[in-house]
């Protein structure tokens, strides 16, 4: 059995009221099929956050090294949590990310690659396009807008799904294709 609905539950009773999280766009969110969820990473709290606002189970990327921690590598197994190593091209990672996509579910994915620690949207790494332009999943720009301060707004944006048509007919690049969502990242930073 998993624990995900009640971990979802618990965790947005907690993190809700104290970051008085605001969620817009959720009609931009695709009911069914596998969704790419490309967002903005400023804190450690971004996954669980997006995870309670997201209408559907998010599964994420983590760095290898929370996977050596006993208790907790079972509870990110548990939260469809899948270890990336970083800083080159881990292909069991991909593989994975491609069947979650391919089965009709959602990835969550930053980017970045790494949190920001100005809060300043950063490049984007090629992952997000290798998601995108080998998948037929839905690409949905968001935007976690504000500071991580008790009792202050924090802003989950949603944004519309970027026509994928165009941009796979086209064969752009991994790069140019990360490009493309980074900028759609940065016009909702900007709302």
């Amino acid at each position: 059995m998993s624990l995900y609905p009640f971990a979802r539950s618990v965790v947005a009773g907690i993190l809700k009221p104290t970051y008085r999280i605001k969620v817009e766009g959720l009609e931009n969110f695709p009911k069914e099929g596998g969704v790419l969820l490309c967002t903005n990473h400023i804190s450690n709290f971004d996954p669980p956050v997006v995870g309670i606002t997201a209408p559907r189970k998010v599964f994420f990327m983590a760095k290898a090294e929370l996977f050596k921690v006993p208790v907790l590598k079972d509870l990110l197994k548990n939260f469809g949590t899948f270890p990336v190593n970083r800083g080159g091209s881990d292909r069991e990672a991909l593989r994975t990310g491609l069947k979650i996509l391919k089965e009709g579910n959602v990835l969550g994915f930053f980017p970045e690659g790494t949190r920001s620690k100005t809060g300043e949207l950063g490049k984007g790494l090629p992952g997000a396009g290798f998601f995108a332009l080998r998948s037929t999943a839905a690409v949905v720009p968001c935007a976690i807008i504000g500071p991580y301060k008790p009792f202050s707004t924090l802003r989950v944006v949603y944004g519309k799904p970027i026509n994928m048509d165009e941009y796979r007919s086209k064969k752009v690049s991994t790069d140019e294709m990360t490009e493309i969502i980074m900028k759609e990242i940065a016009k909702l930073l900007k709302k």
